[in-house]
């Protein structure tokens, strides 16, 4: 039981790799505050983990909204009483298209989802688990706008997760001392309703860039943030870690 009696927020948890994730955390004893957009879903998901005698609440909202953060820690709060980690995994990829044929709406979505709320989430988790005498929080980040892996038609996309990646080492180097640890997930391309599930010839494409020839099961990168989530990382904080089927060394 990697996370038992833990409390974790995890966004983007309604599909794809949140969802896995949520699956996954429950399944070793975290208690869990889901948030997404859709509740539907959401309701699904937590529904099917309390029927399993798991321990899950959640909360619809956007993350680009200043308050949802808050409103997630809160409840975390009321529920369980402390907020142990995060997995910061909501995101979008936006429009693909060369910077200038890009609308500012666009770009701007992309960074408010992508970024911004990562400082949203950061400022309303951490003196949550400070209180708390520690915990570990999560990013999913992306190999696109890491070391040499640009791809054409991705300038925001690339922008916002390079941002991210730079926002985790200053927020891990702020509060270690603290016992927070703060690392960045950097997937290759997953089978999630983002990376093309049900079209063969989009999912073929993009497996067909990674040197395994394959996609990632949403439950692979999941994973890897458990990993991050848990007691075996104690010692990592500021990592990018690259679960990418070696997308970046084939594009370096």
């Amino acid at each position: 039981m990697e996370l038992e009696d833990k409390s974790i927020i995890i966004t983007g948890a309604s599909s794809g790799i949140g969802a896995a994730a949520a699956a996954l955390f429950a399944g070793e004893g975290a208690r869990l505050i889901l948030g997404a957009r859709r509740s539907a879903e959401l309701e699904a998901i937590a529904s099917k983990i309390n029927a399993a005698n798991g321990k899950a609440v959640f909360l619809a909202g956007d993350v680009k909204e200043a308050g949802y953060a808050d409103a997630l820690v809160d409840l975390a709060l009321t529920e369980f009483g402390r907020l142990d980690g995060a997995f910061n995994n909501a995101g979008i990829l936006g429009g693909m298209e060369p910077i200038p044929d890009m609308e500012i709406g666009n770009w701007n979505d992309v960074i408010s989802v992508n970024l911004t709320a990562a400082f949203l989430a950061a400022k309303a988790q951490i003196p949550a688990m400070a209180k708390a005498g520690g915990g570990s929080i999560v990013f999913t980040s992306s190999f696109v706008g890491f070391s040499n892996a640009g791809m054409p038609g991705m300038g925001a996309y690339a922008a916002s997760k390079s941002g991210l990646n730079g926002l985790v080492q200053s927020l891990a180097a702020e509060h270690a001392a603290e016992g927070i640890r703060v690392n960045a997930l950097l997937p290759g391309g997953t089978i999630t309703p983002a990376g093309g599930e049900g079209n063969p010839d989009v999912m073929a494409f993009i497996a067909g860039l990674h040197p395994m020839k394959r996609m990632a099961d949403a439950k692979e990168i999941a994973q890897a943030a458990l990993f991050l989530l848990s007691d075996r990382s104690s010692f990592m904080t500021g990592s990018p870690m690259i679960a990418d089927g070696g997308m970046s060394i084939r594009l370096t």
